[in-house]
């Protein structure tokens, strides 16, 4: 236990003394925080559209009343075609509506009337919402116009009601999801650094002439950078919470709890690169690419599970962040959901265990392969 608790000392102190360590725990969290709250944004987008009117009837001034009121849509009424289809091909708008003359016509002789919607299509989220924006506003109007006594009352009216995220902002989500990603990368750039710094400098070999067991240099390398990962989990808590005002309903003990199971999934995966690669540049290669883009892609946060191929599907249940995400939303969202949180609990405790029997077996091999005969016997 001695020896035990002079290397975790030795690794605290390593920790102290290394500014970029404290960088990589506390800045980058800060940093991608700010970048997931003002960079990405999945919120309802508003569109700009132009309006060119052929129909006469001061009925229609309304309708373009409505659009102009909606939080959704901007409108700006063209008298030329040409200029409004320069300003769609400069971008200046999303799309644009022509009404033609003869609309209100057909609605007063309880016809069918067309409006134009012209969109860009190289922009295809954008003509999307376009589309349904402006097919909205146009039902809506009509509802409420004289000439609704001409359109038969649909059968089925549906209400939509909210459960959770009741205000329908994506950062409500977006950050508390962004925590699986960014412990992730800390976890993995903290501890994929370790060993190759010991293997660079020339402490590997003094430690291996040591009588230290494998369990005991493990030991020492996991503590300090559980603690100091479960610092840097608490300071991102804060920074949603407090800072960036993000609604939080659960629990705090099992969001530590379920937290801390997730970065000994980091911190092993992280050693298990360290022990790897020798090399302090290849070891943060490595980091970074197996913490960031996977988590970022395939962790549910972004991209729906279900939605992807059966392979990638698979494939996300050996990945500590989708577990972690569909717990972290739920606890901030809807709360805690103990079926929600045994299930995490469960499989994070599971590839927690796995990844410390393989840094355990590398670390084994290596001092049994690198440890003189002499100290062996």
């Amino acid at each position: 236990m001695k020896i035990t608790l002079a290397l975790i000392k030795k690794e605290i102190l390593q920790i102290i003394r290394d500014p970029s360590t404290i960088l990589v725990a506390f800045i980058i969290p800060a940093i991608m925080m700010v970048i997931y709250m003002y960079g990405v944004n999945l919120d309802t987008p508003r569109v700009y559209l132009g309006v060119r009117i052929e129909d006469t009837n001061p009925e229609l001034r309304s309708f373009v009343d409505s659009i102009s009121k909606s939080k959704y849509m901007t409108s700006y009424v063209y008298t030329d075609k040409d200029s409004m289809y320069k300003d769609i091909s400069d971008a200046k708008i999303n799309g644009a509506i022509i009404i033609p003359n003869d609309f209100t016509e057909k609605l007063e002789q309880g016809g069918v009337a067309n409006l134009l919607v012209i969109t860009d299509g190289a922009a295809l989220n954008s003509a999307n919402y376009v589309q349904s924006y402006v097919t909205s506003a146009a039902n809506t109007w009509l509802s409420l116009s004289k000439y609704a006594h001409n359109i038969k009352s649909p059968i089925v009216n549906t209400q939509v009601r909210l459960w959770y995220n009741q205000s329908i902002n994506s950062h409500h989500f977006i950050l508390p999801g962004s925590m699986a990603i960014t412990m992730n990368l800390v976890g993995l750039l903290l501890t994929s650094l370790v060993i190759a710094r010991e293997w660079e400098r020339g402490t590997m070999e003094s430690l291996l002439g040591t009588h230290i067991t494998a369990l005991q240099l493990v030991a020492g390398k996991y503590v300090p950078y559980f603690i100091l990962a479960m610092l840097s989990c608490c300071f991102s808590l804060v920074l949603c919470v407090q800072v960036f005002g993000v609604p939080f309903h659960g629990s705090i003990i099992s969001t530590l709890f379920v937290c801390s199971l997730f970065i000994l999934c980091c911190i092993g995966l992280g050693l298990t690169i360290s022990t790897i690669f020798k090399n302090q540049f290849l070891a943060c290669q490595a980091a970074l690419g197996v913490g960031f883009m996977p988590a970022q892609l395939l962790s549910g946060l972004m991209f729906p599970i279900n939605s992807m191929p059966e392979f990638f599907q698979t494939l996300t249940m050996l990945l500590p962040p989708r577990y972690f995400v569909t717990f972290i939303e739920s606890e901030f969202l809807a709360g805690t959901i103990p079926k929600v949180v045994f299930t995490s609990a469960m499989y994070l405790a599971i590839l927690s265990v796995l990844l410390f029997a393989v840094v355990y077996k590398k670390t084994y091999t290596r001092l049994e392969d690198k440890v003189p005969k002499e100290v062996k016997s």
